[in-house]
């Protein structure tokens, strides 16, 4: 089974109108968007919603009031300063200490700490997973709730089950939107993936941020290509976006010109691959011939 990720070093560069049109191009498989912090692939593929999970992401703390003899262990051993403490005056002359759900990061020291056992620790609901139909076949993706952390326990939880869908459907491509940045979710998005595709752009941040995604798949030792979106914005950027890469022995699969059309198809709820048949639409269709080439000399 193949698993192909699809990530930026940083947002904006275009990376799920990439995947957008990469579901349209390919065949056989399952689609995940694994940016739970900001999910919208699913915008772009005309879905329709079969199934919602809760996701339980981990768990809280909570003082049992009626325990709590106002000794303020738990305020001091709180590294996320998410006990709080109000004086008499605050509350009509009764002292108290409350857990700010919000900041609290569910890492028990204050439970394991407090003498009178008056925390209580219950698992918390984080989110909502989907499993979608979409005219390109099924889509996973999640929404993580306000405030809400473990969105690289979220993105492990999707691909897991991806391959199942993929198992279970006889599909044998898997395709990965993945979160942008390099922090925990993008490392739960690429790890034992096939192939991670770099979708940058020519302008300073976006090269900088490009940079250390590929110190991150090189020390992973993923294979990697790289997409130049926007390629014609800024050619003596996109030289050396192509230099740099090609001095890290990475292969520039495409180079995507800047089009109206694009926006126009996110504006639509579709792909620019299915909006018009030129422009963007002819690079975005030849870069995902040599992206098939590399994926089919890895053996996959």
């Amino acid at each position: 089974m193949t698993e192909l990720i699809v990530v930026s070093g940083k947002g904006g560069t275009g990376k799920t109108s990439l995947v957008g049109s990469l579901a349209a191009l390919s065949q056989n498989k399952v689609l995940v968007d694994c940016d739970v912090d900001a999910a919208d692939l699913h915008l772009i593929l005309q879905h329709n919603v079969l199934r919602t999970t809760k996701f339980i992401g981990g768990k809280q703390a909570s003082i049992i009031e009626e325990r709590c003899t106002n000794c303020g262990l738990c305020e001091e051993f709180c590294r996320f300063d998410a006990i709080k403490h109000k004086s008499p005056s605050d509350l009509d002359g009764e002292e108290k200490y409350w857990i700010d759900k919000h900041a609290c990061d569910g890492c028990a020291a204050c439970v394991r700490h407090c003498p009178e056992q008056a925390i209580d620790f219950k698992e918390v609901i984080s989110g909502d997973w989907f499993l979608s139909e979409t005219p390109h076949g099924p889509l996973l993706h999640a929404r993580l709730g306000l405030a809400q952390a473990n969105s690289g326990k979220l993105v492990s939880l999707l691909r897991q089950q991806a391959r199942l869908m993929a198992e279970k459907r006889g599909l044998d491509l898997i395709i990965v939107d993945g979160p942008p940045g390099i922090g925990c979710p993008v490392i739960a998005s690429i790890t034992g993936a096939t192939y991670v595709l770099i979708v940058t752009e020519p302008s300073m941040s976006a090269m900088h941020d490009m940079e250390r995604l590929l110190q991150l798949t090189t020390h992973f030792r993923m294979p990697t290509g790289i997409c130049i979106n926007r390629s014609d914005i800024n050619h003596d950027l996109t030289s050396r976006i192509e230099n740099f890469a090609k001095k890290q022995k990475v292969n520039t699969l495409g180079r995507i010109p800047f089009d109206p059309a694009v926006t126009q198809a996110q504006l639509e709820g579709t792909s620019v691959i299915e909006h018009v048949t030129n422009g963007a639409s002819k690079n975005i269709s030849l870069m995902w011939s040599n992206l098939e080439n590399e994926l089919r000399k890895k053996g996959s």
